[in-house]
Formats: C-alpha cells, sequence, structure tokens
C-alpha cells in the first residue's frame, strides 16, 4: 500500500471538474492505480526510517516552511496520509491552494488566531454573530487576542497596524444574516479576511473566490455530515497552510486518520446532501412564514440546510414537545436538529452581546436533515401546537405572514 503523500497523484488532473465530480474523485485519484477503490486509512503514529540524516533535513525543512516533508511519512503529528487526501480534496472543493485539518473548528480557529499573534498581530475585528464559542474566545482574549467587533460597514475604520485578522461568518450562526464577502474582503486590504463557511459549505458558496484569504469549517457538521466525526479544517494558500501546519505540529492538535477518513467519505456526498436538504428547508421556511405562531422566519438567500425561526411561545416547550426531530446541539446531519441557542450554542456570550447581535430569546435554530418534508413538517406542528408546546400563546388573530430575516 502506498502511504505517500497524495498531492503528486491528484497533480494529474488538470482538466476543470465539476464541484460534483471533484466531491467524489479529490483525493482519491491515486486509488485505481494501486488496485484500491476505497481509500486506506494509515493509522500509524510514527514511521520507520534508517537514514537519520535524512530525517533530520526533512524535519529542518518543515520547520523552516512548515511545508509537507517530501518522502514517506515521518511522524503523526507532523502529517498522515489519509488526513492528507481529505486536506487535497477540500481545498479542491473550496479552490484554494491548500487545505489543513485540525482535531476540531476550534482548534482551527486558534491555530489561525496564534500563527498572526506570532507575528505580532494580535488585534482581530469581528462581525457579529459567531459561533458562539468563536465569539467567546476572542471575547476572552484567550489567545492574548484582542477584538473590535463591528458591522460589515464598519470594517475599514476598525482596521488597525496591529490587526492580523478580520472574521466573518455567512450565514451566520444562528441568525443567518448574510455578509458581501466580496466588499467585506476589499475593505480588508491586506488583512487576511478569514470567513466561517461552515453553514454553506463549498456547495453554495466558495468565499475564496469572493477575496477572502482564509476559509474556515467546523468539519464537524455538514462535511462529515452523519454526527460521527469531530474536525476542524482551514483552506488557504499554501503559505498559510505551512504557517498551520507548524502551529499543529506545536500544539498537537491534530485530525485522528479515522476521521479524516469518515471526512473524504462524507465530502463524496456532500452536493448531493446540501441539495436535498435544503430543498427541504426552503419549504419548511414557507410554512412557518405563514404560520401565525410564529414571529419571524431567518433564512439565508443562498439557501441552505438551516432554518432559524421565532416563536410568540415558549421556545423550550417547542424543544421539549419534538418527537421526530432531534433535540441536539450541533448540525449538518442527515437527521434534523433543533435547539435554542440562547441556551446552547450561544449561552456563554454576554446577552445583551446576543440580543444586539440578534439572537433574541424566542429563537430556535433548527439544520434540517433528509427526513421527508411531511414528516418534519407534521412533528413540528404538533410540538407549536402541542398542550405544552410553544403554541399554547397563539396568536389566533394574526393573519399576516411572520416576516423574514
Amino acid at each position: 500500500m502506498d502511504t505517500t503523500s497524495t498531492r503528486a497523484h491528484d497533480d494529474v488532473r488538470t482538466a476543470p471538474r465539476a464541484l460534483a465530480t471533484e466531491a467524489v474523485h479529490a483525493g482519491r485519484d491515486d486509488l485505481a492505480r494501486q488496485g484500491l477503490h476505497a481509500p486506506p486509512i494509515d493509522l500509524s503514529t510514527t514511521y520507520p526510517s534508517y537514514d537519520s540524516r535524512g530525517e533530520a533535513a526533512r524535519i529542518d525543512a518543515f520547520a523552516t516552511t512548515g511545508a509537507e516533508p517530501d518522502g514517506p511519512p515521518v511522524y503523526g503529528r507532523l502529517g498522515n496520509p489519509t488526513v492528507a487526501r481529505f486536506e487535497t480534496a477540500l481545498a479542491r472543493l473550496e479552490g484554494t491552494e491548500a487545505a489543513v485539518a485540525f482535531a476540531s473548528g476550534m482548534a482551527a480557529l486558534s491555530a489561525v488566531l496564534l500563527v498572526r499573534g506570532s507575528m505580532g498581530l494580535r488585534h482581530v475585528v469581528a462581525v457579529r454573530p459567531l459561533y458562539g464559542c468563536s465569539d467567546h474566545l476572542l471575547t476572552a482574549g484567550l489567545l492574548g487576542s484582542e477584538v473590535t467587533w463591528t458591522d460589515p460597514a464598519g470594517v475599514a475604520d476598525a482596521l488597525r497596524p496591529d490587526t492580523g485578522l478580520v472574521l466573518v461568518e455567512s450565514p451566520a450562526n444562528p441568525t443567518l444574516a448574510e455578509v458581501d464577502l466580496r466588499a467585506v474582503a476589499h475593505a480588508c486590504g491586506s488583512v487576511p479576511l478569514l470567513v466561517d463557511n461552515t453553514f454553506a459549505t463549498p456547495v453554495l458558496q466558495r468565499p475564496a473566490e469572493q477575496g477572502a484569504r482564509l476559509v474556515l469549517h467546523s468539519a464537524t457538521k455538514y462535511l462529515g455530515g452523519h454526527g460521527d466525526v469531530l474536525a476542524g479544517v482551514v483552506a488557504c494558500d499554501e503559505e498559510f497552510a505551512g504557517r498551520l501546519r507548524q502551529v499543529r505540529f506545536a500544539t498537537g492538535g491534530v485530525l485522528h486518520p479515522l476521521a479524516g477518513y469518515l471526512l473524504l467519505r462524507g465530502l463524496s456526498t456532500l452536493p448531493v446532501r446540501v441539495r436535498a436538504a435544503s430543498a427541504t428547508a426552503a419549504e419548511l421556511a414557507r410554512r412557518l412564514v405563514a404560520d401565525p405562531r410564529i414571529a419571524r422566519v431567518h433564512y439565508p438567500r443562498i439557501g441552505g440546510a438551516m432554518v432559524a425561526f421565532e416563536v410568540h411561545g415558549d421556545p423550550h416547550e417547542v424543544i421539549a414537545d419534538v418527537r421526530l426531530i432531534t433535540p441536539a446541539v450541533s448540525l449538518g446531519s442527515v437527521d434534523t436538529l433543533i435547539q435554542h441557542p440562547a441556551s446552547i450554542s450561544h449561552r456563554i456570550v454576554d446577552a445583551d452581546d446576543r440580543r444586539e447581535a440578534g439572537v433574541s430569546d424566542r429563537l430556535l435554530r433548527m439544520s434540517v436533515g433528509l427526513e421527508d418534508v411531511e414528516d418534519l413538517w407534521s412533528d413540528l406542528d404538533q410540538a407549536l401546537s402541542g398542550p405544552q408546546g410553544g403554541g399554547r400563546n397563539r396568536a389566533t388573530s394574526r393573519t399576516a405572514p411572520a416576516p423574514v430575516g
């Protein structure tokens, strides 16, 4: 079995391919020539070498640039062939030179902050809302960063000489607010723009094509797609990737090879899953907009499988009354999940900051899966109307549909 990096094998592809084709084949282009169909899982943590001088030279080269070592692997913290396949595939889907995988989305974001902080660029300009833990990491200054919160129009004025990063999430968690990425990238000037693309995935948008230098994913979500893997990844240019690999090596936030295998497998169905779930989500959003029990519906212009809505009644009772839909944090799985952001995913954010960012106490966030739309609507309807459900304060005299935000 050939366990070397997949980069050289993938370089044989020169003709452009559609996203659906890339999702199936990227990171796997060398398999047929090896007599394989499924990608191999390399679980080794270390690799034998009788040439210690050569090993020293390769490690020195990695320490200088962070480039992936040529030849066979050295040690699991420097890189893994199975994980490299996923990185190659994700970079292809996002349209970047490289991608670097981590043990979680927060590990990936932390690595970006550490790279910029190591250059003395600790100031971050960020737009709310963000995922709650991303917000907390910046606000608490746990990695020595200082944050200026602004709206998209204020990004240019918020920049300072020590600004190392501009961070946006679009569509945002949990309100699904969208940002004009091209306009923000222009406002950033020479400062790297990092876009959290977890909700959209490369199926719906590719931020690098709109000027973002860094694209972040909680790969736990749609990239994995089945609720059984924890991971993060940053798609970027090769220069920044080298710095990220050095941080990953130093801090140990590596992705396990089995997780890399599951992510690569997840990518192969990503376009099909996202498009199917998005169609169902759009239909549910349409019905929620017309429902008098709903005060407001949030659904992004680019579409997607996420829907957020504010109820007139008690959101906690809606959570308690669902039966088919799973009441759980996270998102992007094949089954539909619902949660109350103010209680869970964004609980760590100051209450006033939450509300100012549009995360109301009556907001529910739903990640739509692959179930039949009628079954999902039936469950939502009974949860909103149940004897203890969110419909107990139903505004029966309301005739106008709920506004879409």
